[in-house]
Parts: C-alpha cells; sequence; structure tokens
C-alpha cells in the first residue's frame, strides 16, 4: 500500500514525512523544495501528496494514485 507524502513545517524551515512515519524523510530549506521532492516520491509510490501552511492547516493536496474516474456516487 503506498503512503501519501505531506509536506510539513519543520523547526527552521520544511519537512517530507511519509504518512504514520514518526520521523521526516528529508527537510529543506524552502517549501517550494519540499513539494519538488515530496511531488517525485508521490509520482512513484503512486500516492497523494498534502500540503501544509506554517500554521499546520492543510492548503492543497494532489493525488498521483489510482483514482476512479468518473468517482463512484
Amino acid at each position: 500500500m503506498p503512503k501519501n507524502q505531506y509536506i510539513v513545517p519543520h523547526r527552521d524551515g520544511w519537512a517530507v514525512r511519509g504518512e504514520g512515519n514518526r520521523r521526516v524523510t528529508r527537510t529543506f530549506d524552502t517549501q517550494k523544495e519540499a513539494i519538488q521532492y515530496g511531488r517525485a516520491v508521490a509520482r512513484n509510490e503512486r500516492s497523494e501528496l498534502r500540503i501544509q501552511n506554517s500554521d499546520g492547516q492543510f492548503r492543497e493536496a494532489w493525488s498521483y494514485g489510482n483514482d476512479p474516474y468518473p468517482p463512484k456516487g
């Protein structure tokens, strides 16, 4: 099962963290760098990338997984 990837605030920068992991995968100075790396990981794992603001609220999400189209319901 692929792990969703999260871009999260981390100390003096930003980090990519796999869903359910306590430790971050990698840290970055800027959110832009973290998004680029996280996007590559999410594409490779065919999962989702979810991005948090500096206050911890989610601002966007991108899906690179096997999304059904059209969606059920």
